[in-house]
């Protein structure tokens, strides 16, 4: 006999509504791919993408929660709900089956063992979503949202994860199956309904059955209209991005002769790889945690940025297409309403007595992200209406967001992309860095010092000669000094100390004296595209003219710059090394013999151009391990999650406002370990530092010394 009439109607009601589900979910994707492909078309993304790259990378951050697990609670509990959601998906096969069947299960080897499998899993799915919920509303930790936006996914599993057991308590009751070790929970469950007919436990098993469906249908569709749309593009992105350097700035190509703008002015001015970035944000707040703009109270918050701006491609992109994104409209349309800023002018309420707290700012952008029915997304101007110019400049380019960020979004090239066009097209930038980027183009260095001046530090020296190229056209290393080492009177005294650490140790070196030019990243990470790439390429020209094979430098900035920057630029089989590599070699080598004890409690911060871009942290450490006398601390935010000292993306030149300075939050952080030296390996962290133990009325009992300094003291026994 064929199946019953109501099996057959069943089956037909689950196709249509499975196939409705599943076309809303394809074209709510769909949609958002449109407005994605408004993106510029960048060749060199494409081409990097396209390029066969290690699969570890992307195989640990997906599949091993590599960064998730950064915070170990929310890790681990993600990664339960990650690998439960697979595990029960089978399940749902399972389940499907029995319904469209009449309940005859797939008896497949191992079948009860994956049903205890299955079983407990549903258990630390709840248990899961219970403590997502707890630390959401209980807990309140700040960087999560709050809300039913936020929330609707804790329900969606929570109920498919009850309709699962109830399904499978109600089939048992059906069919009159005994109590089983590996069905432990519907076994109980259906132990409390005992003495229900056959025909009721069916109908109920059908109940649930729809109930299951409807919800995972729901829940596909629901996915790409929200925050869960990661599930999708975060592998997408992660993949694209596997094997790209964030250490460097994308190129741009300023002879282009049809190119009408430089920057970002649009949205559609973002790349399509940078426009991903949108929709894979889950916002999760860990980028905004560790911000040090964020952490201090400045308006910039990495992710209201990457949310404001997935916003407006989503309004804007359904206007120019004329496709909604909400899928289907009876059930997911907002209405007409288009959000943008208000009260752009106000500065977050903060708090004095904190050493850090992101609630300013989050309280800030929620307040100041409005809807309106009566705005055109077309009209609205990127830099105005969707991000402040307070935003893009309150950025250090630390990066430290993006080290956070599970899903591999990027943050700062796109500030750097909307200063670009702020700067190349609207000549618009903060008085302080506007007087640096002149200074510079002038004199070569921020302070418009006269050029001249660059070499009068060697002065400084005694009977340590300190040679130029001209006058050692023999040299093997070349010492790229730098501005702050140049012409800075504290940083002065680090390259003396280098210098005088060379000389002890027999390295062949030069200096380019007065020919030396600013390396350029602070043009370039204040939006100035056309300065750097003067500068880098005058730079090139004297590092070819001299035969320049291995370059070493004292600043972490001109360090990345030359390594990472300059090679697109022409920059070729030239060793480039942070001072702290080349002195770590020379110890190691036995050239360099720290012997006189130099007792000090010293806490080392991490430059973020040295640590996050370039993965040093052991080499300096490994120097004051090598001094007698030296007891390392450690800040509790250290090493990758070193908090930014304040001076990155051109900060140095320009005054902060708002909240609390960066320098001296991070040097409280500091004063928390009770050194005697606060050390770095940086000249920007070094005056920062200075100036915030001056603040804090500290600078009698601590000291900011340089690596080189200490180690200075300590081979040739000066204080």
């Amino acid at each position: 006999m064929g199946a019953p009439m109501w099996q057959w109607v069943n089956f037909l009601l689950f196709l249509v509504v499975t196939g409705c589900g599943i076309r809303w979910f394809v074209q709510a994707i769909a949609r958002r791919s449109l407005y994605v492909r408004l993106g510029q078309h960048d060749e060199v993304e494409a081409r990097n993408a396209a390029t066969p790259q290690p699969l570890s990378e992307f195989v640990r951050q997906v599949f091993g929660h590599k960064k998730l697990l950064k915070d170990r609670k929310s890790g681990v509990m993600h990664l339960i709900l990650f690998y439960g959601f697979i595990v029960l998906q089978l399940g749902a096969l399972d389940l499907i089956w029995k319904g469209l069947s009449g309940g005859k299960p797939l008896r497949l080897p191992g079948y009860e063992a994956f049903g205890l499998f299955q079983e407990i899993t549903v258990i630390a799915v709840l248990a899961a979503v219970v403590y997502a919920g707890f630390r959401r509303y209980v807990e309140r930790l700040p960087r999560l949202k709050r809300g039913w936006k936020p929330s609707a996914v804790l329900f969606f599993i929570g109920l498919l994860m009850l309709s699962v057991v109830l399904s499978l308590a109600f089939e048992r009751l059906w069919h009159g199956t005994a109590p089983s070790f590996f069905a432990p929970i519907s076994s109980l469950l259906s132990e409390s309904f005992a003495g229900m007919s056959a025909t009721a436990a069916q109908t109920l098993f059908y109940v649930s059955w729809w109930l299951h469906l409807l919800i995972l249908l729901s829940f596909l569709v629901y996915v790409p209209q929200s925050k869960h749309f990661h599930i999708i593009t975060a592998p997408v992105n992660l993949w694209l991005k596997r094997g790209k350097s964030s250490h460097r700035l994308q190129k741009l190509d300023l002879e282009q002769e049809d190119t009408e703008t430089f920057g970002v002015g649009r949205i559609e001015d973002f790349t399509r790889m940078q426009m991903i970035d949108f929709y894979a944000c889950v916002e999760c707040g860990r980028c905004t945690n560790v911000c040090p703009a964020s952490n201090t109270g400045k308006t910039l918050s990495p992710m209201h940025l990457i949310t404001k701006l997935r916003d407006h491609l989503t309004e804007k992109g359904a206007a120019i297409t004329s496709k909604s994104p909400w899928v289907p409209a009876f059930a997911f349309s907002p209405g007409q309403e288009t959000h943008h800023m208000s009260a752009v002018e106000e500065h977050p309420e903060w708090n004095r007595g904190s050493l850090t707290d992101i609630g300013p700012t989050v309280d800030w952008q929620q307040s100041s992200w409005q809807k309106a029915a009566d705005m055109n997304p077309t009209e609205l101007e990127l830099i105005g209406d969707v991000m402040s110019e307070s935003e893009i400049w309150s950025c250090t380019t630390c990066r430290n967001c993006e080290d956070q960020c599970p899903v591999g979004n990027e943050h700062v090239d796109k500030i750097v992309d909307l200063r670009r066009h702020l700067v190349l097209m609207q000549g618009s930038m903060p008085p302080e860095g506007q007087r640096a980027m002149q200074n510079i183009e002038r004199q070569g260095n921020p302070w418009g010092l006269s050029r001249n001046d660059r070499v009068r530090w060697t002065g400084d020296i005694e009977g340590v000669p300190v040679p130029t190229v001209k006058e050692n056209p023999g040299f093997e290393t070349l010492f790229f000094v730098g501005s702050m080492g140049s012409y800075d009177l504290r940083s002065r005294k680090v390259s003396r100390a280098f210098v005088r650490l060379l000389h002890e140790a027999g390295v062949n070196f030069a200096i380019l004296g007065n020919e030396e030019k600013n390396s350029g990243d602070t043009p370039r990470r204040m939006g100035n595209e056309l300065l750097f790439q003067q500068l880098c390429q005058d730079n090139i020209e004297l590092f070819r003219k001299y035969k320049v094979r291995r370059i070493v430098t004292a600043c972490p900035h001109t360090y990345n710059t030359l390594k990472n920057e300059y090679p697109d630029f022409g920059l070729k089989h030239v060793e480039v090394l942070h001072h702290t590599e080349l002195l770590a070699r020379l110890l190691e080598e036995g050239k360099l013999k720290p012997s006189v004890t130099v007792r000090e409690r010293v806490v080392y911060h991490d430059s973020c151009y040295l640590g996050r871009y370039n993965g040093v942290y052991e080499q300096p450490r490994n120097i004051l391990k090598a001094i007698p006398g030296v007891r390392l601390l450690e800040m509790e935010r250290s090493r990758d999650n070193a908090m930014c000292c304040g001076a990155g993306g051109g900060m140095m030149w320009m005054e902060e406002t708002g909240g609390k300075r960066v320098n001296v939050a991070r040097t409280e952080q500091a004063l928390q370990t009770a050194p005697t030296v606060i050390s770095s390996a940086c000249p920007y962290c070094l005056t920062m530092m200075e100036d915030g133990t001056k603040l804090k009325d500290a600078d009698d009992r601590v000291k900011a010394r340089d690596i080189a300094e200490l180690l200075e003291q300590s081979v040739f026994g000066e204080t």
